[in-house]
């Protein structure tokens, strides 16, 4: 059996694993178990009654969070030359083509979003299994394939994410810092939340929200009352 540290002991001793708790409550108590030395990640797993396998009960769907996602976001904007100067004014990080086509079938891929347009997708399509993989190919459905390329940029710089849920039934996301207040925090949650019911599939049948968890990076889960979670 593994041997349990003491930082994690200490974590679990805060709390009952087998109650279910509050939005606020739940929030405080991952703040209080998170150890880790560096800026880590706030996340939020919720159990879907769907079964992903059928196409008529995939859930996937875009929000932007109130209070952004904490993290400093690389947008790779790929676009015609009369798109350059609107990506480059909304913040994009990279903005060109074919250079940086180039640069990817290299192998380069340092970049957390790519941006580009329809008219350019053709090029990007042969990146398929270079993108795939790191979960970078850009998406209609995502907004990340848009004659708008400014606010497309913008929308991701603000906070904006995708999700989707796995082959589980579970999505799973990252919705902040645990260095954001516990008020930031528990809007982004709700606007989550919020999202995920609107997206409620016709064909899902039963409880679509099964379970909701809490957790940072390294932290255990923490069980959440669904019902406080989509006041």
């Amino acid at each position: 059996m593994a041997k349990i540290s003491k930082k994690r002991k200490e974590a679990l001793a805060k709390f009952d694993k087998n109650k279910v708790y509050p939005l606020p409550e739940a929030v405080q108590i991952v703040k209080d178990i998170t150890y880790t030395k560096f800026d880590a990640s706030f996340d939020i797993d919720v159990r879907l009654g769907v079964d992903p396998r059928k196409a008529n009960q995939m859930v996937r769907g875009i929000v932007t969070l109130p209070h952004g996602t904490g993290k400093t976001v690389r947008v790779l904007a790929l676009c015609t030359p009369d798109k350059e100067d609107e990506a480059k004014a909304a913040g994009a990080d990279y903005v060109g083509l074919d250079e940086y086509v180039d640069k990817i079938k290299s192998g380069w891929t340092d970049v957390d979003v790519i941006i580009t347009m329809p008219s350019v997708m053709p090029k990007i399509g042969a990146l398929g299994k270079i993108l795939g993989p790191r979960g970078l190919m850009p998406n209609p459905k995502a907004g990340t394939v848009t004659m708008e390329i400014g606010k497309a940029v913008n929308d991701v710089k603000a906070g904006k994410i995708d999700f989707k849920v796995d082959k589980y039934g579970i999505v799973h996301t990252a919705i902040g810092k645990v260095n954001f207040t516990a008020d930031k925090l528990i809007d982004n949650s709700r606007e989550v939340m919020s999202t995920i019911i609107k997206l409620k599939p016709a064909a899902a049948k039963g409880t679509y929200i099964r379970s909701i968890y809490l957790s940072s990076t390294m932290s255990p889960g923490i069980q959440v009352d669904v019902k406080s979670v989509t006041l």
